[in-house]
């Protein structure tokens, strides 16, 4: 028994934790119990079992056991007394969870996944689910909208990719708003956060948001993160048009060459997964830019700038009054910028992935009610070329003279052709444009007028759009990236807490 507690007390002597004392025969042994990293308990024929939370290389995590055996009855009741009673006292940890699964997305793994390396462990934990296997497009959206009995769970998790996280988000936020009589229409209007976390177990095509909160795609450690009650708060931007509502966005929003890239994708869906990279070739070689003003107002009243060394990981603290804030238009402080660009992004998180380790903006935080407004000015592809690259490397992506970076609460674009007109539909009054001749004829070597917004992987009807930082309106399941140097020791693994 000495040798198992030493055994947890070595791997996990980093961490603070409850000690309770336990008399063994003639000797007295400090139980180090880390109650936050167990997850299971069991006794059998005198044999107390024990499952907990183990860190492995590069943010993994897994599920390890180890086996006490003991004689004295009385103390072994002690033991799982005690545990049982520092389990109970972990309110943060979910009972009840409503599960939506896609089963159409990335490799068409998600069932699998979740029988397989999910369902287990919840099991284990004793949490109980509740599980939908989606049938179409935006069905976990309505049925989290309209239907769901939300006041029973104590968390939403989603296994799929950022589409299907971004349907639970649209629901979990949209029925919030509704309850709570909030018009999600007015751009002014202040969100009430979400009560519900969110849990994410990837199976989708990229997983940005699980890579940028979590530091690895894997499915277990990420239910993992899940059973230990783990709370990681995220900002949201709500885009409007015309005072009307459009769509939520957690990770990217994109114009121009990202737009470009999502519309040409679309129309060649039967290529797979390989479309994006060979829409993203085409996109390149073309080579467009766009005229408009993009109006924004700066945060000013935080540390830290797109552009510093500083990097949102696990434990950064966020004051919770930085929320989104309604100024109106004609007060001091916003900026202006006008010009020919050949990308418009607004990146809420660094958007990193497996391809691009860094993501679009390193330095963006989750949580500090801030977008990282990112604009790209016309140059010459060569140049344009070493910008791309750059998301692959350790450079500073905005060292150059055409891309400036702000880091901002809200901002607004409006190309040129609709800053004296009427907006355009670009859905309904698109065709009619010249530019969209163009457009489907690349031979022509002139620019069309208009790019399409990607909003998370989803095109935007209109060009001229307006958009709002929430600070902190959603919770998930996460801690952010922890400090890879705390866990690296792979000769003395540690308890997760």
């Amino acid at each position: 028994v000495g040798h198992c507690w030493r055994t947890i007390f070595r791997s996990c002597h980093r961490f603070s934790s409850n000690f309770v004392n336990c008399n063994l025969a003639t000797q007295t042994f400090t139980v180090f119990l880390i109650s936050n990293s167990i997850i299971h308990l069991a006794l059998c024929f005198g044999v107390l079992y024990l499952s907990y939370v183990e860190r492995a290389r590069q943010h993994r995590w897994r599920c390890s056991d180890v086996t006490f055996h003991c004689s004295d009855g009385v103390l072994r009741q002690q033991w799982i007394q005690t545990i049982r009673e520092q389990l109970t006292a972990l309110t943060s940890r979910p009972k009840h969870l409503l599960v939506y699964i896609n089963p159409y997305g990335g490799k068409q793994q998600g069932e699998c996944i979740y029988e397989q390396k999910v369902a287990p462990l919840f099991a284990c934990a004793s949490i109980s689910t509740d599980v939908i296997v989606t049938e179409h497009a935006n069905h976990a959206r309505d049925h989290l909208k309209t239907e769901a009995e939300l006041k029973k769970y104590d968390g939403v998790v989603c296994v799929g990719g950022d589409g299907m996280f971004s349907e639970i988000v649209h629901g979990l936020v949209s029925r919030t708003q509704r309850d709570n009589g909030v018009d999600q229409n007015s751009p002014e209007e202040k969100l009430v956060p979400c009560s519900l976390r969110i849990g994410i177990i990837p199976a989708g095509s990229t997983d940005c948001i699980c890579y940028a909160t979590v530091g690895i795609n894997d499915p277990v450690t990420s239910a993992l993160h899940v059973i230990v009650g783990d709370s990681q708060p995220m900002d949201v931007c709500s885009v409007h048009h015309n005072n009307t509502f459009l769509r939520y966005s957690i990770s990217l929003l994109g114009y121009g060459f990202y737009g470009d890239v999502l519309a040409d994708s679309e129309r060649k869906r039967w290529m797979g997964p390989a479309r994006y990279d060979f829409s993203g070739f085409k996109t390149f070689l073309t080579h467009h830019h766009y005229e408009g003003a993009v109006s924004f107002l700066p945060a000013t009243d935080i540390l830290g700038t797109p552009r510093d060394k500083t990097r949102c990981r696990a434990g950064y603290v966020t004051l919770p009054n930085l929320c989104f804030c309604s100024i109106p238009e004609y007060e001091v402080g916003w900026g202006v910028v006008r010009g020919k660009f050949l990308a418009i992004n607004a990146a809420s998180m660094s958007c990193a992935c497996p391809r691009s380790p860094m993501g679009l903006s390193p330095a963006a935080h989750l949580a500090d009610g801030t977008t990282d407004l990112i604009l790209v000015r016309k140059c010459s592809r060569f140049n344009f070329l070493r910008h791309l690259l750059r998301h692959t490397s350790k450079d500073d992506q905005f060292d150059m003279t055409f891309v400036e970076v702000h880091r901002v609460r809200r901002f607004r674009f409006t190309p040129r052709h609709c800053q004296n007109d009427s907006e355009l539909d670009l859905r309904e009054n698109g065709k009619q444009l010249f530019s969209q001749i163009c457009r489907d004829h690349p031979a022509c070597s002139c620019s069309p007028a208009y790019s399409s917004w990607n909003c998370d992987g989803e095109i935007l009807p209109h060009a001229a759009i307006e958009v709002g930082v929430h600070c902190q309106l959603i919770k998930l399941f996460a801690r952010g990236i922890e400090e890879q140097p705390l866990f690296e020791d792979l000769a003395n693994p540690q308890c997760a807490l």
